[in-house]
């Protein structure tokens, strides 16, 4: 029987499954795993099991396997892939400059085997980055892939600490971004002032929902109880 186990993949903190084989995974193991971009490297998250979550079981005849545990040639590799990463954010950087292009860089991954780099960047309006594609591939010698991401994406990605003191939930432990509006903020009694309930994204907090609900169902329950408190007399 097939075994699954739930992968973060470096870089990002969604689970995904894999098909584990017979390989025995702890919590916390690093493994090299197969995926629709190429070869990368990940986290075990969920131990193997032979039951996937049911949103998943449609996806079952095509799930990715793991490749095998990371070793001491993957962890020398992944640092060969940070300086690589940093030297591309340079050229990268460098050639949006020079090209006068309208987008913000926000970070260089590239996959565990080295086969592409895939560049995450902010811009208000579509861009036509054929040129820089161009100039990148010969410069670094590597497929490049270019991902546009939205502002709460980026403020995961570069990380910080948010006013509370704790580091930023959307670096981490948010996987999605849930909708996040100024009645929440109102419904709760805090001060409608954008810079208070403003995060570093320059967002709406995206901790304003965590505690919604509750203050919906405690005036609820108040409410309740001042009725029942007037028929009483």
């Amino acid at each position: 029987m097939k075994r699954y186990a739930g992968i973060s993949i470096r870089g990002s903190k969604k689970i995904f499954y894999f098909e584990a084989g017979a390989l025995s995974l702890e919590i916390g193991d690093d493994v090299v795993v197969e995926t629709e971009r190429g070869v990368n490297i990940g986290t075990v998250k969920v131990l193997p099991t032979n039951e996937l979550p049911k949103k998943l079981l449609a996806h079952k005849k095509s799930m990715k396997k793991v490749i095998h545990k990371a070793r001491e040639d993957d962890y020398k590799r992944l640092e060969e892939n940070k300086i690589k990463e940093k030297e591309a954010f340079r050229v990268c950087n460098s050639l949006i400059d020079e090209l006068q292009m309208a987008m913000k860089l926000i970070r260089v991954e590239y996959l565990h085997d080295g086969s592409k780099a895939i560049f995450y960047f902010m811009a208000e309006n579509r861009v036509d980055f054929r040129e820089l594609v161009r100039n990148l591939a010969h410069q670094l010698h590597v497929r490049i892939e270019m991902r546009q991401i939205g502002i709460r994406d980026a403020a995961g990605m570069v990380g910080g600490v948010g006013v509370c003191g704790r580091e930023l939930c959307c670096a981490s432990f948010l996987v999605d971004f849930d909708p996040v509006t100024v009645k929440m903020a109102k419904e709760q009694g805090l001060a409608l002032n954008p810079v208070k309930i403003s995060g570093l994204c320059g967002r709406l907090m995206c901790c304003l929902g965590y505690e919604y609900e509750n203050y919906l169902q405690m005036r609820k329950n108040r409410r309740s109880a001042a009725e029942k408190k007037q028929k009483g007399n």
